[in-house]
Formats: structure tokens, C-alpha cells, sequence
């Protein structure tokens, strides 16, 4: 059975949408871990509500370097014998310390068409304010693996939306929400099928 564990800093709606798809046995996994850099994350109380073992470890104000962060991350996931790592509005982002030994095993999900709109300072309202302002006419999420670049790494899955004259920041984001709530899951589906391959710096999803 392939464990994940779900980084979220907030609210942890893709969290939510994750334990669905596994309570309806979308998927042949078990989510066991819920882990946050925010001790109060309401991702926490959802991980607890089901009866998923949760962590906090408190990135503000830590100590040591963002590496050593990750070292502590990494030694939780290596002794919680986890598979897959899926990033559910996790406000950090991740050093090669985490990403290396993970490789094409930690998912993210982006509130936009990559490669448009990703990078640096692309997340959250940020993202459908810069969509809107750039008159686009469609938007919506994208599954990736995480590497060192980012938002750069390989596209798993992607959902669209329309982008009408009339839509904010927050209806575009709230559409793009639903959009996530849907692909996630289908990409971790295709991981534990063992229907995702990377070859060449691109995911070619098997038959």
C-alpha cells in the first residue's frame, strides 16, 4: 500500500479533497501523514477528524538554516515510510535536501496553466491577478512533480476554466478551486497505478 503525506500551511481544502478520493477508494493509498509549518493550520483539524496522524513543525522563527528544515522533514518522512509527497498550499518553498531524495515523488498543485503564470511570487490571489490583468481567456490548476525550478517541474494533469470580463481575483479563484479539487486526486490516482512516467523532463502518462 503507497502512503502519501499532504503538506498544507492553511485551510487544506485539496487536503480534503485527497481524503475524499480515498474514503471512496478512488485510489489504492493511504494517507498517513498530514504534516504543517503552521502549528494552528486548520489542515491539522482535518487530518484529526479523520483520524490521520498529524505534525506540526513551526518554520517561523526556526533556528537553523532552510536546509536543516528539511533535513528534520525528510528524517519524518523516511520514518513514517512515506511514498508520496503531495503539497496542498504548503507556503514554502522546498531545498534540494527534500526534493533529491523524493524525486518524482513529491506532487504540487498550482492555481494556474503552467508554465504561465508559476515562478516566484506566483501563488494564491497573486496568480488570478495577474491572469486577470493579463486579459487571458482561460485559466485553471496544474499537477506537477516538484524539482529544483520553481513551479518548473514536469505537468501531470491540468483542468481549465474560463476567464469571463467580468470575474475578480476571488470568483477566478474560486472556480480554479473546484478545477483542484478534481484533477489532485486523479493525478495521485495515476501515481499508484504506476501510469505516470518521466522521461526526457516530461511525464507520459501509460495506458
Amino acid at each position: 500500500m503507497i502512503k502519501i503525506a499532504v503538506f498544507a500551511s492553511g485551510g487544506g481544502s485539496n487536503l480534503q479533497a485527497l481524503i475524499d478520493a480515498q474514503e471512496t477508494g478512488l485510489f489504492k493509498a493511504k494517507i498517513g501523514l498530514v504534516f504543517s509549518n503552521v502549528a494552528d493550520a486548520k489542515a491539522l483539524e482535518r487530518a484529526e477528524n479523520h483520524r490521520i496522524e498529524s505534525v506540526a513543525i513551526t518554520s517561523k522563527g526556526y533556528l537553523g538554516t532552510r536546509e536543516d528544515y528539511d533535513q528534520e522533514v525528510l528524517q519524518l518522512c523516511e520514518a513514517k515510510k512515506i511514498d508520496l509527497i503531495c503539497l496542498a498550499g504548503y507556503m514554502r518553498i522546498l531545498t534540494p535536501v527534500l526534493i533529491r531524495p523524493y524525486l518524482w515523488k513529491i506532487m504540487n498543485i498550482h492555481p494556474a496553466l503552467l508554465p504561465k503564470f508559476g515562478g516566484e511570487g506566483m501563488y494564491g490571489h497573486h496568480v488570478h491577478e495577474a491572469v486577470i490583468k493579463a486579459q487571458e481567456k482561460e485559466s485553471g490548476a496544474t499537477v506537477h512533480f516538484v524539482t529544483e525550478g520553481v513551479d518548473a517541474g514536469p505537468i501531470i494533469v491540468q483542468g481549465h476554466v474560463k476567464v469571463f470580463p467580468n470575474d475578480t481575483p476571488q470568483t477566478l479563484a474560486e472556480k480554479v478551486l473546484k478545477v483542484e479539487h478534481m484533477i489532485y486526486p486523479e493525478a495521485v490516482r495515476l501515481f499508484c497505478a504506476g501510469k505516470i512516467k518521466v522521461a526526457d523532463g516530461r511525464v507520459k502518462i501509460l495506458p
